[in-house]
């Protein structure tokens, strides 16, 4: 049994099919139309709604998509979407704001644009343009365009009151706190798994090895929404508290393979900034709020954005099946195209990378849209330069291969050279023989293998004119 509550109103739900999405529940159980289908993949916005937990004693409100959100992960959360907003008869803050600025026209993708601001404005004290384009960077609008909507989502902040959801805060953060940890949810057939602690979880996985592990689901949820599958038996994460820590010892940052990208920016802004930079471009603030780096890895997508940074971070992994643990580089979980090294009932537990950022870290992604898309290529770069030569290299992408992989000849090439442009050219030639990209609606072969080579010799750019290097960023096509 799930139990949450639907705004102010607590609800339990005993015979719920795990399979449903979010969406689908508010929709076709709840009659709540307000919550839009636009793409059921996470790309348009259109669903967004918001979900507030518990969190260091306060309420904390993260915005999601409901198309990609399964509903055990509404147990202990404040759901809340666009039929909630409107009180007393009088339009919230947020929607007012809308109407204000001319920020809707045919009005299909408003519903996400607001919930979007709605979260927004809780929180955010003080308006920031940056803040706002990052929050609204997950929804889509085809006609009116965003100039007034960012217009609406400025008045929507500096001109914010205390609404209902402010006055009923603590309430709700009690109501929240006494709801006890869930067991199960089963239905139609199909079991949904809620493990409390690590050792439940790696029993559990080890007794069904052929469940599917549901951490944030941003791409386990496509089975259902776009290949149409039945998931019968999953194992969710999302109550295993020790999968979202992280901690730093012994010059290293370990992360919990359950910590959300959310969670994990302003961490990795502060130990590599170069990661944080390229994770503030990783999908959209929905997805950052529910995808975990774990899922990323475990997924072994070629285009997964986190990959090619830990591969150039020499990132190891931390492995469990039962009460055994085995420590593996990730260099060596990669085996072919979605196949990775895991045996049957082990996961990912935590991710282990340097705690202090090399001075030559850098990676940039190329997308066709600068927000909320996938990679055409993703290169990360760690070099070690001593005394103008090379002494280490580790140079990785994604988007260029069957899996995430190392540049292992072009590395070759670097390695013992001196540090001028002669080498990187031919080390760009090299990555021709590591690499032979596959065509698709995202780039072409040539396409990518160029804009690798061109990503290196804007690495060398960048550690030997910056300057130069923070021009070509800003002028980047947007």
């Amino acid at each position: 049994m799930i139990r949450f509550l639907l705004n102010n109103r607590l609800k339990s739900e005993a015979a719920l099919d795990p399979n449903t999405t979010l969406l689908n529940y508010l929709r076709r159980d709840l009659g709540r139309c307000g919550t839009k289908e636009g793409c059921a993949s996470g790309d348009c916005g259109a669903c967004t709604v918001v979900l507030a937990e518990p969190h260091d004693g306060e309420l904390r409100y993260r915005s999601v998509n409901a198309c990609l959100t399964l509903v055990s992960a509404l147990h202990g959360r404040q759901l809340i979407t666009v039929e909630d907003l409107k009180q007393n008869g009088r339009l919230h803050g947020v929607q007012q704001a809308m109407v204000d600025c001319h920020g809707s026209q045919c009005g299909f993708c408003t519903p996400g644009f607001v919930m979007s601001m709605f979260c927004l404005q809780k929180n955010s004290a003080d308006y920031r343009r940056e803040a706002a384009q990052q929050a609204l960077a997950g929804n889509l609008c085809r006609c009116t365009g965003y100039r007034p909507i960012l217009a609406a989502a400025q008045q929507a902040c500096e001109r914010q009151t205390p609404d209902g959801f402010d006055l009923e805060r603590q309430r709700t953060l009690r109501q929240l706190q006494a709801i006890e940890p869930a067991k199960s949810q089963e239905a139609a057939g199909k079991r949904c798994l809620m493990p409390q602690t690590l050792d439940e979880l790696a029993a559990l996985y080890r007794q069904h090895p052929q469940a599917k592990l549901l951490a944030g689901g941003t791409d386990l949820a496509l089975e259902i929404t776009q290949r149409h599958q039945d998931l019968p038996l999953l194992i969710a994460l999302g109550q295993v508290a020790e999968l979202k820590r992280t901690q730093r010892a012994d010059g290293r940052l370990t992360i919990g393979a359950g910590a959300t990208l959310s969670d994990l920016y302003p961490l990795l802004e502060g130990y590599h900034p170069a990661f944080g930079e390229l994770l503030a471009r990783f999908a959209s603030q929905q997805i950052r709020n529910q995808g975990t780096l774990g899922g990323n890895i475990a997924n072994a997508s070629p285009i997964g954005d986190g990959a090619p940074l830990l591969l150039a971070l020499d990132a190891q992994l931390m492995l469990r099946c039962g009460e055994r643990r085995r420590a593996l580089p990730l260099r060596q979980f990669f085996l072919g195209y979605r196949q990775t090294a895991l045996q049957p009932g082990e996961f990912i537990e935590s991710i282990s990378l340097p705690a202090d950022a090399p001075a030559d870290f850098r990676a940039w992604k190329v997308s066709k849209r600068r927000e909320d898309d996938i990679s055409a290529v993703c290169g990360a770069f760690n070099l070690t330069i001593e005394q103008g030569v090379v002494r280490e290299a580790r140079v990785a992408f994604g988007g260029m291969a069957a899996t995430p992989q190392r540049a292992l000849r072009c590395e070759q090439r670097l390695v013992g050279q001196p540090w001028r442009r002669a080498t990187v050219e031919l080390a760009a030639q090299a990555l021709a023989q590591d690499f032979t990209p596959l065509s698709d609606f995202r780039a072409s072969s040539a396409y990518r293998l160029l804009v690798a080579q061109n990503l290196l010799r804007r690495y060398f750019i960048a550690l030997t004119a910056p300057q130069t290097a923070i021009e070509v960023t800003a002028h980047e096509p947007r």
